[in-house]
């Protein structure tokens, strides 16, 4: 079928953080794409408050960098402490740009977050964005898909016919209940209470870090964020009710060794389940899962929105290459076996985290954990592997995230393959022959400098800043055809 027989090449089910962003970047190939968000407009108090650098550069690849930079406080990192205040395990996060281009780790206020993609959302002609849209059904045929939605503001119903529809819709998500795929629970279940506070006085005896307070009565997350924000996570008892907690002697009793009622006001207060669970399927035919839809983690590692983030980064290229140049199974398939790994060691890690901080479990929450020579147990973060899909397995290079360069003043190199794949090499070659877009590395600096370092002669980029395979044989064509059948053909 031709674009024009459908009405829309996408439809995205929630305008969250995830699907904001998912937007963006298949607006940036050029696609047309609606979003069906359930509520009037942005939810405007705190959840998510943690991203990392992987994030930021997609955040980069969007173009929202500039707008959210000044509302962002870089995190210095988390320490765990036992009942009696002292240091358990330290997880430090220099203050030091990776390979991605930007500080490990950021605190954020997600409404302003937000704003930002929806704002740059407006720049495209091809993105339709309907609030008060409550997806009702969908119909999932082989080559193409219908979602019906009611308009809440007058009941009508309306019917859309697009390629694919993509469920970044929360926890709850409708459009997983569609896809009658279970999630796979992984054995943590646990109700905190979540604070948010805003201080009217300056506090300079508060940590400027994440604190975990591990306890196995009362466990705590206190959590320094933007500005004047202030967040506390604390476990619930098993039998204990929200309303009971949230009583002014018991919600005071408890903060009152950081902070007294007349320093600060309450901005939010609520209880969240925090679960480890995985979707046994993220994708049925035309229908996909992204973000929380897809997984859900305990918040200890402030990865919930990141991995969302990592889904839509993933899935985005794969899916304009399906809308242009036709549908491919093994493709869209890989979306799931690339991502699921790479989630779960997440989770894995998360759930360790908050044995710790029950005071059931260990100091060993992951292999990045080390002794230093004065006795202090410290962490490096975790950078869990791509998993299986795309690419030879095999290839030492395959799924290593390529740097972020500036190769001059005013550009990255990023912006050279943000939609598709592309070929460095410091090989001859014919770009007539080839069916990549390649860059020879002898008239870029920082390129040959990188194929020295990953130790090869020629890379393919995928979009998603990961390489997709490596050679050092002189014939090209037959490398990059190898690889680009795997991506282009069904």
């Amino acid at each position: 079928m031709k674009s024009k027989d459908f009405d829309f090449d996408i439809v995205i089910v929630g305008l969250g953080p995830t699907g904001g962003t998912l937007a963006n970047l298949l607006a940036m190939n050029n696609l047309s794409v609606l979003i069906l968000e359930r509520e009037a407009g942005i939810y405007n108090l705190p959840r998510a408050v943690h991203f990392d650098d992987e994030v930021m550069r997609v955040f980069q690849t969007i173009g929202i960098t500039k707008t959210i930079a000044k509302k962002l406080i870089i995190n210095k990192g988390t320490k765990f402490l036992d009942e009696n205040g002292r240091l358990i395990l330290d997880w430090p996060r220099p203050k030091v740009i990776t390979e991605n281009g930007w500080y490990p780790s950021y605190r954020f206020h997600q409404p302003d977050l937000e704003r930002s993609l929806r704002q740059k959302l407006k720049i495209f002609t091809k993105v339709v964005t309907l609030q008060n849209s409550e997806v009702i059904k969908t119909i999932n045929h082989k080559n193409f898909s219908i979602v019906n939605y009611k308009d809440l503001n007058t009941g009508n119903i309306f019917s859309v016919k697009s390629k694919y529809i993509i469920g970044c819709d929360g926890a709850n998500s409708f459009v997983r209940n569609e896809m009658k795929t279970e999630m796979k629970h992984m054995g943590f279940e646990q109700r905190w209470a979540v604070i948010d506070l805003i201080l009217k006085t300056k506090k300079t005896n508060l940590p400027d870090r994440t604190i975990q307070y591990c306890n196995s009565i009362r466990p705590a997350t206190y959590c320094r964020n933007v500005g004047k924000r202030r967040r506390w996570e604390i476990a619930l008892k098993e039998n204990e009710s929200a309303e009971k907690f949230f009583e002014d002697k018991t919600f005071w009793s408890f903060l009152s060794q950081w902070v007294s009622p007349h320093e600060v006001d309450i901005e939010r207060k609520t209880v969240y389940t925090f679960q480890s669970a995985i979707a046994k399927k993220w994708r049925k035919g035309r229908l996909f899962l992204v973000g929380d839809a897809a997984h859900l983690t305990p918040p200890f590692m402030g990865q919930g929105m990141c991995a969302g983030i990592r889904d839509a980064s993933n899935l985005a290229w794969k899916i304009n290459i399906c809308c242009k140049i036709g549908h491919n199974e093994k493709l869209l398939d890989s979306y799931q076996s690339e991502r699921s790994s790479n989630v779960r060691d997440y989770i894995n890690t998360a759930m360790k985290m908050g044995e710790l901080l029950n005071s059931i479990g260990g100091t060993k929450v992951s292999n990045t954990v080390y002794a230093q020579q004065d006795g202090t147990i410290k962490m490096n973060s975790i950078k869990p592997v791509l998993g299986k899909g795309l690419g030879d397995i095999k290839d030492k290079n395959r799924g290593k995230t390529f740097p972020s360069l500036k190769i001059d003043t005013n550009e990255y190199f990023d912006s050279l393959f943000s939609c598709n794949p592309i070929l460095i090499t410091n090989k001859k070659f014919n770009p007539s022959k080839l069916k990549i877009k390649a860059y020879n590395a002898s008239k870029i600096p920082e390129i040959k400098n990188v194929l020295k370092d990953f130790d090869t002669s020629s890379l393919i980029i995928r979009p998603d800043r990961f390489v997709l395979g490596s050679t050092d044989k002189n014939d090209l064509k037959n490398f990059t055809e190898s690889y680009l059948n795997e991506i282009y053909i069904s």
